[in-house]
């Protein structure tokens, strides 16, 4: 006796089951994907909002030792550009106003051991001795400034987030995605 062909179970899955099963992957991994580029995201975020609190401290320290903050006034412009090292030098770097290295200087105080480029495990540092940079988690320099072009009566640090573009003035499109104390 012949068995009817509508009893005979399939011998694999069609094309249209594949593809359905391809898509419900490929799906799940974008889903995947996606949530940790913004776990990395927020985590960014979260360590450029500490470092600025972290430079924030040390440049109030600093300003109680010395009467002023770090810095010359408007230098580096609204835009807040060149900065870092005068912060670099003036929290950690054995240097005098002028950025001059002081050897065998007892005075010198370091406001911001995390600072040290021999021992960033933070990697917030860019470079070595006096021509080191503070680097946001995005790879960019912070900004800071002070004077007239400040936001903040002292001063204002930040930095330009992912997009590493800001007009510093928190107006801009570019400045949507900034993280500040202004």
């Amino acid at each position: 006796m012949k068995k009817s062909s509508r009893f005979q179970s399939p011998r694999g899955f069609t094309i249209a089951e594949l593809l359905i099963v391809m898509t419900i992957i490929l799906i799940l991994a974008g889903l995947i994907i996606g949530s940790f580029q913004f776990v990395e995201n927020r985590k960014n975020n979260n360590l450029a909002e500490i470092q600025i609190n972290l430079l924030g401290k040390a440049i109030e320290e600093y300003k109680l030792d010395n009467g002023k903050y770090p810095g010359d006034e408007n230098a580096g412009g609204a835009d807040g550009t060149v900065q870092s090292n005068i912060l670099f030098k003036a929290l950690y770097w054995d240097s005098d106003e002028d950025g001059q290295v002081v050897p065998n200087d007892d005075d010198q105080i370091i406001y911001l051991s995390e600072l040290d480029p021999e021992n960033d495990t933070h990697k917030w540092i860019e470079g070595t001795g006096g021509t080191a940079t503070i680097i946001d988690p995005w790879g960019a320099e912070y900004r800071y400034r002070r004077g007239t072009g400040a936001l903040n009566p002292d001063y204002d640090i930040w930095s330009m987030g992912p997009d590493g573009e800001s007009s510093g003035d928190g107006k801009n499109d570019d400045d949507k995605d900034d993280i500040s104390n202004f």
